[in-house]
């Protein structure tokens, strides 16, 4: 039977698990439910199960029947603070909390490719590191995994990773998309607080207003990037939050706001980092009030090897046949903290379209949307291609697997 068919197979106690993950999503680092499900799927394989010391998190190695080198294949299992708004039968069961970005079909697919390769251990040269991992949105889940020693899970660094994130929108269903060098932004926060001294609205000039200047901060950290930043290593500043006084005829003693800078190099992350700061600090300065600025680093560059990233091509054509693969142009500018894994080791990251089929991919609600929705049938495509990766790149010759 081949690789493919051996994951249909499973397709009903994938779409079972994803189903009963979906109904008690977490957020964070501890999610014990969905930390016990997963342990409950993995449960008789010859795996060697770990479980995390500060978070829920959950690594499976699985020893291959030839010696070799190790990989490791990432799944994601945290929701988000969304209340679901979907209609779904199988509809979240926790107030406020959603699996809206997917998280659930790749912890699904994740233990369908550990069910699926341990019935082929034996044509395994190495090891293979099974991470599930709590806390993508936010919480720098991967960080902790890393420091707790997952890439080494298997006695030695692993030499290659993969990971996997379903779309709701974009692509069209069972697409994967990839690309070599940055793959998604890094992603960090600038927080402003500008300091006044408040007033009568009637008399500005007896006061030290705040607004005035930080609305001119906003606009010129958009002149920032277009002037001080090459258009082809794009840097995205996008202002979210604003907060200032209480009624129209007060002048407030300061002014707040933060914002998300989203690069694609090292190089620009640094000095985004350095210009803003400088840039609202003096703005502060022209206007005689005092600025506390800081800039906040959050999740890195993800940035695939190329070679990996022409791996994970090879083998996906070498699965499913050609059509269901493609280079995508541009990087994404949401943000991943897989980013972290692939700063250490090589490896790829690699996207599915996971849109129902009755939706259009251009304008259905996408990821983190209380409307998104995933569509099962990609279920074992992602347990599939998780073990060809791991097969295909533990194989004598390496190359990609077969259909």
């Amino acid at each position: 039977m081949s690789l493919l068919e051996s994951a249909q197979d499973l397709r009903d106690e994938l779409v079972q698990l994803r189903h009963s993950l979906h109904t008690t999503p977490e957020v964070g680092l501890h999610l014990p439910i969905t930390q016990e499900k997963v342990l409950a799927a993995l449960d008789g394989l010859p795996l060697e199960i770990s479980t995390g010391e500060s978070l829920s998190s959950v690594t499976a190695v699985l020893r291959g029947g030839r010696p070799g080198p190790s990989v490791l294949l990432r799944g994601d299992m945290d929701a988000l603070p969304v209340a679901e708004r979907n209609g779904l039968p199988y509809i979240s069961s926790h107030e406020g909390r959603m699996h809206a970005c997917g998280h659930d079909l790749h912890t699904s697919m994740l233990a369908g490719a550990a069910h699926l390769l341990a019935a082929r251990r034996e044509e395994l040269a190495g090891d293979v590191v099974f991470m599930f991992q709590p806390g993508e949105e936010g919480y720098e889940g991967a960080r902790f995994m890393i420091d707790e020693g997952v890439l080494d899970a298997a006695g030695s660094r692993v030499v290659a990773a993969y990971g996997m994130h379903v779309v709701s929108a974009m692509l069209p269903p069972g697409v994967f998309s990839s690309r070599g060098g940055p793959i998604m932004a890094a992603a960090d926060t600038l927080n402003v607080h500008v300091i006044g001294r408040g007033g009568h609205g009637s008399t500005p000039q007896r006061a030290q207003d705040p607004i005035p200047a930080a609305c001119e901060m906003v606009t010129a950290l958009q002149t920032l990037v277009t002037r001080a930043f090459d258009v082809f290593d794009p840097v995205v500043v996008t202002v979210g939050s604003f907060h200032a006084g209480t009624v129209d005829n007060v002048i407030p003693d300061d002014a707040r706001f933060s914002a998300t800078i989203r690069t694609f190099s090292k190089g620009s992350r640094a000095r985004i980092k350095q210009r803003a700061v400088q840039l609202v600090e003096g703005i502060g300065a022209a206007h005689g009030l005092r600025v506390e600025a800081s800039f906040g680093m959050g999740y890195p560059v993800t940035v695939n090897t190329p070679d990996e990233a022409s791996f994970a091509g090879e083998t996906i054509d070498g699965l499913f046949g050609p059509g269901r693969f493609f280079v995508a142009p541009q990087p994404v500018t949401g943000s991943e903290d897989f980013s972290y894994v692939l700063e250490d080791v090589p490896g790829a990251f690699v996207f599915l379209g996971a849109c129902p089929p009755d939706r259009d991919p251009a304008d259905a609600p996408y990821n983190h949307s209380p409307e998104a929705l995933f569509d099962d049938a990609v279920l074992p495509d992602g347990a599939a291609l998780y073990a060809s990766l791991a097969l295909s790149r533990l194989s004598p010759s390496g190359t990609a697997g077969t259909r």
